[in-house]
């Protein structure tokens, strides 16, 4: 990775990305229209059960997963505010001293909008550690952002669509169940910011 895209997955880490969520998610119009609604029905419906939520952010999928979901972060200002929205959440050296980093504590994990800020063999890396915690038989989601959301903030560094996703679930050991993509049909993803791939496979 370039010296560019090592900066962009590095800006992950600081106060100024938690605050570029919060200014994001904190739109009035998000706000009003409860554009969550969707992107809620769509997790619930995929019926995960206890799930780990890594590279969690401000904890927005942890309030769509309901309460006995766990989150996992590499930035502490964004942990912070986590939390203090009620969430359970952890950074990275915390959750693997706690009671929850224990084999099979989890029915699914969840991976959303994190593989594309990341190589590929990082990625694979930062997954792997985490799929011992899942038990055999659980689900591995992968969400990734289509063409205009990936465009849409800087700190991408490669663009991971249904091949990738399958390409990194192999790689894993997992298999593919089910690739769609949403809310709206592949053929948005020039146009809409918040279409995504959705891929989910099983831990054998």
């Amino acid at each position: 990775m370039d010296r560019t895209r090592q900066d962009a997955a590095a800006s992950t880490q600081g106060e100024d990305y938690t605050r570029r969520l919060q200014r994001l998610g904190g739109a009035r119009w998000k706000q009003l229209l409860d554009v969550q609604a969707p992107y809620r029905w769509n997790l619930r419906r995929l019926h995960l059960g206890r799930t780990l939520d890594v590279g969690c952010g401000l904890g927005r999928n942890l309030a769509n997963l309901g309460g006995d979901a766990v989150g996992v972060d590499h930035n502490s200002t964004s942990i912070a505010h986590a939390r203090a929205a009620g969430h359970e959440a952890y950074t990275v050296e915390e959750f693997f001293g706690s009671t929850h980093a224990r084999p099979n504590a989890f029915d699914s994990l969840l991976a959303a909008h994190l593989l594309e800020h990341l190589p590929a063999h990082q990625a694979l890396e930062v997954v792997s550690s985490y799929l011992p915690f899942v038990r055999s038989g659980g689900s591995v989601v992968f969400i990734t952002p289509q063409e205009r959301g990936y465009a849409s903030d800087a700190t991408h560094v490669r663009f991971v669509g249904f091949t990738e996703a399958a390409e990194a679930a192999r790689d894993l050991g997992l298999a593919v169940a089910r690739q769609y993509s949403f809310p709206l049909p592949r053929t948005f993803g020039k146009l809409f910011t918040y279409n995504e791939f959705v891929t989910v496979a099983r831990r054998p």
